[in-house]
């Protein structure tokens, strides 16, 4: 096969060695990894499952379950990965970081005005040490890139609780000015 797979576009579906490795762990994935199979529906994208990864690269943990014939790629037409964003608004008022300036305009500063914002209205909506992975995941976020990674699974984490579902259109409006 000559064609190169966009891990971040294709989406994946459990193979049969995926439902068995689902129910035996008998090929000791690691935790990150047997994650995103679990996860695995036919229906996400790599750019999907991404923000289960918890900042890590995700293409790397694809591949591996590529590898290992857990998983199977389809390659989304160009109408495919369109349609979601032509159907209407999503819930949440547009889940990306669409409308941002361009990451290299922002400044350390703003950067870490950012992980903190996002910090403290986990704490604030979730309790202190409630979502542990989430604030690691902001923590160890990387520049700008790597905080707008981490906005996905802050994002995530928001619309599914009904006090952060409720705040978030003003929240995002606060983070969105530093970020």
């Amino acid at each position: 096969m000559s064609e190169v797979l966009d891990l971040y576009t294709a989406s994946f579906s459990k193979t049969d060695m995926g439902q068995r490795e689902i129910q035996s762990r008998s090929m000791g994935l690691a935790p990150l990894v047997r994650r995103l199979l679990v996860l695995v529906d036919g229906q996400k994208t790599g750019k999907e499952l991404a923000v289960y990864a918890g900042g890590t690269e995700v293409e790397p943990l694809l591949q591996e379950l590529l590898d290992k014939g857990c998983v199977e790629a389809r390659v989304r037409s160009r109408t495919q990965e369109t349609a979601p964003a032509e159907s209407g608004k999503p819930k949440s008022g547009g889940t990306g970081a669409s409308g941002l300036p361009d990451a290299a305009t922002r400044t350390a500063s703003e950067n870490e005005m950012a992980r903190n914002f996002m910090t403290n209205t986990v704490n604030t909506i979730f309790g202190q040490h409630a979502r542990l992975s989430l604030i690691e995941t902001i923590a160890r976020a990387q520049g700008t890139d790597g905080l707008r990674q981490a906005y996905l699974s802050w994002l995530k984490a928001m619309e599914d609780d009904r006090v952060g579902a409720k705040r978030l259109p003003e929240l995002r409006e606060k983070l969105f000015k530093v970020l």
